[in-house]
């Protein structure tokens, strides 16, 4: 039996779209082919490699991307408007669907998506799991992107990542990592990060391939300990911790495990401005 798949929503490309008799789908309408033989990465949803040059994959359908002006994350933006770069500020994306993230257009030649950002303590970054599934805080200060959409950005594996730390005296480190993606909600969100280069030392490395925990999800290593509870925050905990950037923020440099803190440079000194930013790997 022929499967029957009506495509109003995307377009496949026509390596794709073969009929049962071997001809190609040359526009979007109702086709057959045979179960077995429709690849089945594209059985559902359309993923962004199954849209058109113009277009986006966004929620499982094919959006144009160059008359709705819709980005897919910073650098889609410089490089689809050479004239962003240097401005930094707000910009709409949509990775998974709508988000205002902050977008550094600056550093390191630009394009990076800003995924967290510290600068004071008006946001507060204990909260449980569906908020950090979906996100929360305020662009132009202090977010967290959302898990949901760190996944979407980064389930290629095509992302490096940055990460950008200022203690109270003003001094400025920084890591990168050529490697960094995290899983769907359903893996908890784990963590797999490498190839590291920078000033600040590598703290992230402890959390290589763990899930992500809050405090109302437990996903640790450590079982006598709570670490989402005990470090205040949520983060890719192991028993516990040699980074936790959302931590409790502290208005002066204290010393506690609880407070944003990266264990390679200030140790358990808490940090005043934390930014972790992403960038498509040209």
């Amino acid at each position: 039996m022929d499967w029957i798949r009506e495509e109003k929503t995307c377009r496949l490309n026509t390596r794709f779209g073969i009929k049962s008799d071997n001809s190609p789908v040359t526009k979007d309408h109702i086709f057959h082919v045979e179960r077995e033989s429709f690849p089945t990465h594209l059985a559902g949803n359309c993923l962004n490699h199954s849209c058109t040059e113009d277009e986006i994959c966004i929620a499982g359908k094919c959006v144009p991307a160059l008359e709705e002006k819709i980005y897919k994350d910073c650098s889609d933006i410089v490089k689809r408007d050479p004239s962003k770069k240097g401005q930094n500020g707000v910009y709409v994306i949509y990775p998974d669907t709508r988000r205002e993230v902050f977008c550094d257009m600056t550093t390191d030649e630009g394009g990076w998506t800003v995924i967290q950002k510290r600068q004071d303590g008006d946001v507060d970054f204990y909260r449980k799991w569906k908020k950090y599934k979906h996100g929360f805080g305020n662009a132009t200060k202090n977010y967290w992107i959302g898990n949901d959409a760190i996944h979407a950005l980064t389930r290629d594996k095509n992302q490096e990542l940055r990460i950008d730390l200022q203690s109270y005296n003003g001094e400025q480190v920084y890591a990168v990592y050529t490697t960094f993606y995290i899983g769907d909600e359903n893996n908890k969100y784990t963590l797999t990060v490498s190839g590291y280069s920078g000033t600040a030392g590598n703290s992230l490395k402890y959390h290589n391939g763990m899930k992500f925990s809050t405090k109302d999800q437990d996903n640790d290593k450590w079982g006598i300990v709570d670490c989402a509870k005990a470090r205040h925050g949520g983060w890719w905990y192991r028993a516990c911790d040699r980074s936790n950037l959302n931590g409790e923020y502290a208005t002066s440099a204290e010393i506690g495990e609880e407070y944003p803190v990266w264990d390679y440079w200030r140790g358990k000194e808490a940090l005043q401005k934390t930014v972790m930013m992403i960038r498509y790997k040209n």
